[in-house]
């Protein structure tokens, strides 16, 4: 009970509340001292998110403004963000590729499409950047073999994750190129992503550090419950915000908290430093989900590496939807859209059109901005470092995707 005290408290000095939105931080009866956040927003939180445009006056102008005072691409602003860390990314790539090793072509083959489909490699950069911030918070000269081997395992899970997800969803891209599923079949796609579990537990477990173990497995089941949840509620126009961040919590936020945290155990942190890198994570990985679904409805076909609009096409509904559905100028319209399950012709398009028409999009950067700032907020005891600037300017890289 005390460490659930002192978890809570430490949850609690790392938000900032910029808007009216109510938390509700509650630890699951069966793990422990990991907290799911949940957001429920009040009526002025979407009627403010509604009125206000978004402007680019809520990030910070020195983070996105070149001298010339013109605006840094999204690729630029991540460019600064991998400064602290690129060797040790470099490093990174070259030891995914051998992961799999000689013994089975396909598979191999299948690796080398998987780690080579493009993508930043965002959670394990956030996860060198954690290590190197707190190894120099606890006055270490370097990070150490755990750290780097942390990392290959973030990105091991997270693509399996991949792997299987366009298993369920029958996607035949991402990122513009072709799926193993549409490649090899689902045969070798299923085998690959369970292959990638395998080896990152394996990984995991000769880490030898039970704490670490406890938290990277958690996600693991957390990928399955957030899989499970999708599915049971596809088409259903009752989800709840609360339910919403829920699902975002263990698909997406879930891997990044646990991996900052893991990286801080690491680097021999105190049980406080160690709770706010977690609730660094799950801020950052909740607004990076957001922002996701954001442009699902904002971005075309090419610029997204799959077809605009797919999660609400197949009944996944997303911030955008859920804000657009309390308007009451679309909620009936695009009720009936919803629930017909897009069986008429170009009734997709026109529930795109309502749900940018309703103010659901510029609410769903209000909530982001906001799980944003909750993350920032959580590296205040950070000893100043390139890696802690770049962990900021993580979070903005994050937004400016958005604006």
């Amino acid at each position: 009970m005390e460490r659930l005290s002192r978890q809570a408290q430490a949850q609690g000095s790392c938000q900032r509340m910029l808007l009216p939105v109510v938390h509700s931080c509650m630890p699951p009866a069966s793990r422990g001292p990991r907290p799911l956040c949940v957001v429920t927003p009040s009526r002025a939180h979407v009627a403010v998110a509604q009125q206000r445009q978004p402007s680019l006056t809520t990030l910070p102008p020195s983070v996105h403004l070149s001298t010339t005072g013109t605006m840094l691409s999204p690729d630029v602003v991540l460019s600064h963000v991998l400064e602290p860390v690129s060797q040790d990314v470099v490093t990174m790539n070259g030891n995914l590729r051998s992961v799999v090793g000689n013994r089975h072509p396909m598979l191999m083959a299948a690796a080398e499409q998987i780690f080579s489909a493009g993508g930043k490699k965002l959670r394990p950069v956030i996860v060198f950047l954690v290590a190197r911030a707190t190894a120099q918070s606890m006055g270490h000269l370097d990070i150490n073999e755990r750290h780097r081997r942390l990392a290959e395992i973030t990105e091991m899970i997270h693509t399996a994750s991949l792997v299987h997800d366009d298993v369920l969803d029958e996607c035949d891209t991402r990122r513009g190129k072709e799926t193993i599923n549409s490649m090899y079949g689902t045969r070798v796609a299923v085998l690959a992503g369970d292959f990638l579990f395998a080896q990152s537990s394996w990984f995991l477990a000769n880490l030898d550090n039970l704490e670490v173990i406890k938290l990277i497995s958690q996600v693991i089941a957390d990928f399955a419950n957030g899989e499970i949840s999708q599915a049971s509620r596809l088409f259903d126009t009752t989800l709840t915000l609360e339910q919403y961040m829920e699902k975002s919590f263990y698909k997406t936020a879930s891997l990044i908290a646990a991996s900052c945290r893991s990286a801080s155990v690491f680097s021999d942190s105190p049980v406080e430093l160690k709770e706010a890198m977690y609730a660094y994570g799950k801020h950052l990985g909740l607004a990076f989900q957001i922002v996701d679904d954001i442009l699902d409805f904002t971005q075309t076909a090419e610029q997204l590496g799959k077809p605009q609009g797919q999660d609400l096409s197949s009944g996944n509904l997303t911030a955008p939807t859920i804000f657009a559905l309390q308007n009451p100028l679309v909620s009936e319209q695009l009720l009936a859209i919803i629930d017909s399950e897009f069986v008429e012709e170009g009734s997709l398009q026109q529930a795109l059109k309502l749900v940018q028409q309703s103010g659901g999009i510029d609410a769903s950067r209000q909530l982001a901005r906001q799980e944003a700032d909750s993350a920032l907020a959580c590296l205040a005891n950070l000893a100043d470092s390139p890696s802690k600037r770049s962990l900021q300017l993580m979070v903005d890289y994050v937004l400016h995707r958005i604006y």
